[in-house]
């Protein structure tokens, strides 16, 4: 039996991509911060900010086309594209807040 897709799925995509730009806008802030030596960031951040983006983005790809092929819903292909992008600004906000200004 088919789902039955309601406006509430497509609201929640919405909602995902709402977190997802707030907590993008708040990392970028503290790595750009980590730049100038404001707030404490790994030596590692830059490599890992380039890499963490390409995989995100080929996972979310490989699964929104598996879901389309197979014939899934539209708000299922969106939430599987949305899904490591999320999961990746989530995971960066919650390190990164952790570590905090870097003391004097």
């Amino acid at each position: 039996m088919a789902k039955i897709v309601t406006a509430m799925d497509y609201w929640i995509n919405g909602l995902q991509l709402s977190f997802v730009m707030a907590e993008a806008q708040s990392v970028i802030a503290m790595r750009a911060m980590g730049a100038v030596g404001l707030w404490s960031v790994p030596k590692s951040e830059n490599s890992r900010m380039l890499n963490e983006k390409v995989f995100a983005f080929v996972k979310g790809t490989t699964d929104a086309s598996i879901a389309a092929i197979a014939g899934k819903s539209p708000d299922v292909v969106v939430a599987l594209a949305i899904k490591p992008i999320r999961q990746a600004t989530r995971a960066n906000h919650k390190r990164l807040t952790k570590r905090g200004l870097k003391r004097a």
